[in-house]
């Protein structure tokens, strides 16, 4: 299911999360989230920043992210046949 995704021009988006602790507001803790998404505008990470804000009781303090795209359409090709020599 992954290659099909990275194929439609998916990739990897991981995304580190800053909260702090509801108990404790002045303790910053992390969260990594990770999720096959399409840039730039990356609807599953605001889903999911837009979940966490209305459901988690930490409020966010900041999200690091980055996206990786593995491979692109043009770059994955069908091998009918391999050579070995020696």
């Amino acid at each position: 299911m992954e290659t099909e995704l990275m194929l439609k021009g998916y990739g990897l988006t991981t995304a580190q999360v800053y909260y702090h602790m509801p108990d404790y507001a002045h303790v910053l803790n992390t969260f990594t989230w990770q999720e096959y998404d399409i840039g730039p505008d990356y609807p599953k990470l605001f889903k999911f920043i837009e979940f966490w804000q209305r459901e988690i009781e930490g409020p966010l303090h900041s999200v690091e992210f980055t996206h990786r795209k593995m491979i692109a359409p043009g770059e994955w090709r069908n091998v009918t046949g391999e050579f070995t020599l020696h």
